[in-house]
């Protein structure tokens, strides 16, 4: 399932994430990339020890381990330490790929499994022509363009691409997530059961079936969940 997420980034962390990415220093993307994905990728990204990507980075964390939209659709059990990319000029486009199944951060030596992926829009739709994240979900594949500071969360084993900028720049945030719930289909039916269970809560106590729905989640997680 695809997951918007719309208040991810907002306010001044999100006007400073603009202010830095407008000194910031690019490199080529491809460094990122595994072996089929560099054939088809054309894009600048700030490389993972840069200062000001170091400092962003810091700030997108902060910002997603307190969003209870963006944990209950992820269940994180870590998420690799953001990057980020410019497309722009003639350097503009990410065609069809799949991601990587495991990513290893380089400083740490890290493994991540990556259940999820995720980009973060740093700028408007209206600052640029074409960029379009497309999802290949079905038949025509799912097209996303969201606002400054909204999150788009799918499932890593989809082929996925970003369409050319004819215009403009498109600047985001991308990374992945080793959910603590690896099956899709788990992860998804406790996503469901919360999202009914926030819907279901009013007052100052919660009913004795909202309680047994809480129950029945927790214990679900607790069976299901690798930490």
């Amino acid at each position: 399932m695809i997951h918007v997420i719309p208040d991810a980034l907002t306010g001044d962390a999100l006007q400073r994430c603009r202010s830095l990415l407008a000194n910031a220093q690019w490199a080529d993307g491809r460094v990122t990339a595994g072996s089929q994905a560099a054939q088809v990728k054309n894009n600048r990204q700030l490389p993972e020890d840069d200062p000001v990507g170091i400092e962003l980075r810091g700030i997108v964390l902060g910002a997603l381990s307190s969003c209870a939209q963006f944990f209950t659709a992820a269940l994180p059990r870590q998420i690799y330490p953001p990057l980020f990319n410019r497309y722009g000029g003639s350097q503009n486009a990410f065609g069809n790929h799949v991601d990587n199944a495991v990513r290893t951060h380089p400083p740490t030596a890290r493994h991540v499994r990556t259940d999820l992926s995720f980009t973060l829009f740093l700028n408007d739709p209206e600052e640029y022509d074409g960029g379009e994240l497309v999802i290949e979900d079905g038949l025509q594949g799912t097209r996303v363009k969201l606002p400054a500071g909204q999150l788009v969360l799918y499932p890593s084993y989809s082929v996925h691409r970003v369409e050319a900028v004819t215009r403009g720049e498109r600047l985001a945030c991308f990374s992945w997530v080793e959910s603590m719930v690896r099956e899709t289909e788990r992860r998804e039916l406790l996503y469901e059961l919360d999202l009914s269970i926030i819907q279901l809560r009013g007052g100052a106590t919660d009913s004795p079936e909202v309680v047994r729905l809480t129950s029945c989640y927790h214990n679900l997680l607790r069976m299901w969940a690798s930490v």
